[in-house]
């Protein structure tokens, strides 16, 4: 039999467990995207970011800085990450390997945002670095410079012919679309369903989504918004099987709007230090690679894509490229039509600010 004492006693510890759910759903939806700064960027430039090549951890150090306190109005930087982050959470980190060995996460970035979550009071045990497949977040060496006690995961090991492996997807969460590989089974619903990494469902109440500035054949570009929809989910070759049969511009958006996705994924960094304007996702960058020698930030991760997106036209209009809507297929971009349009579709579902006048965009160049 339970006494008096100890019922007061359990009742009163459900009572706080119940508290503290509440507070970190409550946190979490106070940033639900697009979040406090809808249509708000932060371009904060370094010409001294990257030499021969290197990122320059200095020059990195004080871009975060500056630009997390630009984009939340805050007095330090410690403050500024406190804003967003508290003592107790558990804080994912979604990485890109995609670009190697060109353009991908870069470990003085990554430092430099693990060190402002400890500003914030979150433990490194309580951080966890992320991306979709083991053997590719082994393969760019992220799992050789990640520090001391920040822990990392994959959703799977390998690549399953349509991308479905349920390893470490949630099967009670996904994006349902009629949209199917060519030879998968149009009839059974699991082709035509994307489940969202139990690394976002279950092991994390926040998500930073460190993302780059990047070319893609398919999408037009790469930036925030491809980051968290073809990382976050499943069965997403779906979404460009062919060189036409591309759908880009409707399936990102519609994985993005999960409610799962826009509550938890509540900062977006775009490391635009070094970009590749063409030849994406893949090796092909390393001909386009450019050094751009800058970093954005956002809530609103539309607004940051359609600023990027800007920022390869005009790297592109540079070299004598067509922008990315219009550039037929080449050689190292072979699909019909990129569909960069995914970013204002995405703004008409709500995720953000498209258009170009209502966007905020803050410039700072340091040195």
């Amino acid at each position: 039999m339970i006494g008096r004492r100890d019922w007061f006693a359990r009742t009163l510890s459900a009572g706080l467990l119940a508290a503290a759910a509440t507070r970190k759903a409550r946190a979490a939806s106070r940033f639900t995207m697009p979040g406090p700064f809808r249509g708000r960027v932060v371009s904060v430039h370094h010409p001294n970011s990257i030499a021969s090549g290197a990122y320059q951890a200095g020059p990195v150090r004080d871009m975060i800085a500056r630009g997390m306190m630009d984009l939340t109005g805050a007095g330090s930087a410690t403050e500024a990450w406190r804003y967003f982050f508290e003592p107790g959470d558990v804080v994912g980190i979604k990485l890109n390997p995609v670009g190697r060995p060109a353009v991908i996460s870069a470990p003085e970035v990554l430092h430099e945002i693990v060190s402002g979550l400890g500003q914030a009071g979150v433990k490194a045990r309580d951080i966890v670095c992320y991306d979709r497949y083991h053997t590719e977040f082994q393969q760019a060496g992220f799992d050789k410079w990640l520090p001391d006690g920040v822990r990392w995961t994959a959703a799977t090991v390998k690549t399953h012919p349509f991308q479905l492996d349920m390893d470490g997807y949630d099967r009670d969460q996904y994006m349902e679309m009629a949209l199917v590989e060519p030879k998968a089974d149009k009839n059974d619903a699991h082709f035509r369903r994307s489940y969202v990494a139990k690394f976002l469902t279950k092991e994390v109440n926040k998500v930073i989504n460190l993302c780059l500035l990047k070319h893609h054949q398919s999408a037009g570009v790469t930036l925030a918004l491809k980051n968290l929809s073809h990382g976050l989910v499943n069965n997403v070759r779906r979404s460009h099987a062919t060189k036409s049969l591309n759908a880009c511009g409707i399936f990102i958006p519609a994985v993005v709007e999960l409610p799962v996705i826009r509550e938890k994924c509540i900062l977006h960094i775009l490391d635009g230090v070094q970009g590749a304007y063409h030849g994406g996702p893949g090796r092909k960058v390393e001909k386009y690679v450019w050094e751009h020698k800058t970093m954005y930030f956002a809530t609103d991760p539309v607004a940051m894509d359609r600023v990027g997106w800007d920022v390869i036209d005009a790297q592109r209009a540079a070299v004598g490229m067509k922008p990315v809507a219009l550039a037929e297929a080449d050689a190292d971009s072979t699909f019909v039509k990129m569909q960069p349009e995914h970013v204002e579709i995405a703004g008409a579902l709500g995720l953000g600010e498209f258009d170009t006048a209502k966007i905020d965009l803050r410039k700072v160049r340091l040195s």
